[in-house]
């Protein structure tokens, strides 16, 4: 189905309801114009950003007393009250992000557990906000000299706001911003690897998603004319929860489908359960909790992706040809690329990594390599910065990274692949690739969002397209990445690490779990890599694939440095045929 018609009839659907359904229903489609604003930045933050949160309700109350207070208080526009709260919540929101968001696993949800309690108790308390009686006479708004005081009138303007925004964070998503924050799922050790700050880009997602509440806010106060604190408790910020979730909290459109199944269906059934029953009661709370079990059971994801297994959308256009994106001067042949000095690590009593020495020269391929426990993926981790390191130095390109992060080392020009494939599954190929090139755009969040990127976005997808060609998977481009088999997710990832444009490629167990011929396609991918003048360091176990492709060997074991050399003299050598391949 084209996605533009079904987008048309959406809007069709919107724009003729004032004219067709009764005034009740008008009202309730207001409603869900306001929750669907709050459920899409939870889509933004919880579906996508995997950073859970029960405290929205908090920031909607934020911006409807911000502008109340403002208004009826000291005669204030309306319009300008929106600035205020704005900034108001960016700040607060901003200030929360950094105290709750360093939280991880239980203690995050928690967080925002207590300081959704906590601001509604505030206004609640707060005299000059009229305690738990609220306030009235709030103006209404005027648009263009019209005064929208009338449902039906605000009507419009409601969900005008709420399709801007649903375009907005649409566009965003599929932005390199976006791609960083649809990453954050996979953990903070990938996205560093490309560059990206994780605690950086997820305050940016609960930063937006404050502000879209907000905004719900100061639209619910000007259009009830009146606020006091009970919409804005814990238990709505749950249900604004069960909107994004119900809907589908991965799509922009499952937060409006979740705000509106579970606006009517609260309204039907409290009407509906009392007259089956024969007595009043918040019967409606069981039949909702019977119903998430049931969706957890069977679309985990939400209804609308559920739906869309029947209604498969059409791939996303590609740009034919884009500009391209900025590229290293790689260094001269025999100029030395890292240089690992006596590199330690240890995890309180165990040392991990002993003292280790090695180097490796630009064009050069070396394979690091050792039994199972010998400290190589602990000694990789050292030089992509994912670990740090207890002593020693290891300097790349002659600058010393010992103490630097992964996300600043990456910056310097080092690539990686990781010995568990990490890709976004909910991501196309293409995507996952293009994730790689985060570093060499150059477009944010607001440029993103407005569509100002599309220079931007056509070289990073162009540049996406040749690595796929140059690795063999461009007819995977719009495949959904965790539908490929392992060994071409291996080479995936490794199109993405060739994205950044690295100086020095690190490949992490590339050959694990793969297949013989899948090892000899890698082998033949690695060489060519090599003939183009690419710097490989990979690390590996399996001898039989090495021997035929680096130029060096470094043996490792216990972590220490076993032997370095040829292959050949490295395999004769009797320490390593003793340790390693058999006596």
């Amino acid at each position: 189905m084209n996605p533009r018609v079904l987008l048309a009839v959406v809007v069709g659907v919107i724009g003729i309801a004032p004219m067709v359904a009764p005034a009740f229903y008008v009202t309730l489609l207001n409603y869900i114009g306001l929750y669907s604003l709050v459920a899409l930045g939870l889509v933004l933050l919880t579906g996508v950003a995997g950073q859970t949160s029960f405290g929205q309700a908090a920031f909607v109350g934020l911006g409807a007393y911000t502008t109340a207070v403002l208004t009826t208080q000291y005669g204030m526009s309306p319009w300008f009250t929106l600035a205020i709260a704005l900034a108001i919540t960016l700040a607060v929101g901003y200030l929360l992000g950094i105290i709750t968001l360093s939280m991880g696993g239980h203690y995050l949800p928690l967080a925002t557990i207590a300081w959704g309690i906590s601001l509604y108790f505030l206004m609640g308390t707060i005299e000059s906000f009229g305690g738990f009686t609220g306030i009235t006479g709030i103006p209404a708004v005027t648009l263009f000299g019209f005064k929208l005081e009338k449902e039906g009138e605000f009507y419009y303007f409601i969900w005008f706001v709420v399709l801007a925004a649903l375009w907005c964070i649409a566009n965003l998503l599929d932005s390199r911003p976006g791609r960083a924050i649809r990453a954050l799922k996979q953990g903070s050790t990938m996205v560093e690897a490309f560059g990206i700050h994780p605690g950086r880009t997820k305050t940016v997602a609960f930063v937006i998603a404050a502000l879209l509440a907000c905004l719900s806010g100061w639209l619910y106060a000007h259009l009830q004319r009146f606020v006091n604190p009970t919409p804005f408790g814990i238990n709505q910020g749950i249900e604004y929860l069960f909107m994004a979730v119900v809907g589908g909290a991965v799509s922009v459109w499952g937060a409006v489908l979740g705000a509106a199944l579970v606006t009517l269906l609260k309204t039907w059934l409290q009407d509906l359960l009392p007259k089956l029953i024969g007595e009043a009661g918040q019967f409606e709370i069981i039949v909702f909790g019977v119903l998430l079990v049931l969706l957890l059971q069977y679309a985990r994801d939400g209804l609308l992706p559920y739906l869309q297994r029947f209604v498969p959308l059409p791939p996303r256009k590609l740009p034919s040809a884009g500009d391209r994106l900025p590229h290293r001067t790689p260094p001269a042949e025999g100029i030395s690329v890292l240089d690992e000095k006596e590199a330690r690590k240890t995890f309180g009593g165990l040392v991990a990594v002993n003292d280790v020495t090695f180097n490796v020269g630009s064009h050069e391929v070396v394979g690091l390599i050792g039994p199972n426990g010998a400290g190589k993926s602990t000694c990789f981790n050292l030089i992509s910065g994912a670990l740090e390191a207890s002593g020693g130095s290891i300097k790349f390109m002659g600058t010393e990274i010992t103490s630097k992060t992964a996300t600043e080392i990456a910056k310097l020009g080092l690539g990686r692949t990781f010995q568990h494939v990490k890709l976004v599954g909910t991501m196309t190929v293409v995507e996952n690739v293009a994730l790689g090139a985060y570093l060499r755009g150059s477009k944010g969040v607001i440029a993103s969002a407005l569509r100002l990127n599309t220079a931007d976005e056509a070289a990073a997808l162009a540049e996406a397209m040749r690595q796929l060609e140059r690795v063999g998977l461009a007819e995977h481009a719009h495949d959904a990445a965790n539908s490929l088999p392992l060994g071409k997710q291996r080479i995936v990832e490794i199109a993405r690490a060739l994205a950044a444009d690295p100086i020095l490629l690190l490949l992490d167990e590339p050959a694990a779990g793969l297949r013989y011929a899948e090892k000899q396609q890698l082998a033949s991918l690695i060489k060519s890599l090599k003939r183009e003048g690419m710097t490989v360091l990979l690390v590996e176990h399996d001898m039989d694939f090495v021997m035929g492709l680096v130029d060096r060997l470094v043996v490792l074991n216990f972590g220490q440095k076993l032997s370095e050399g040829l292959p050949e003299n490295v395999q004769a050598d009797p320490a390593v045929r003793e340790a390693y391949l058999g006596a």
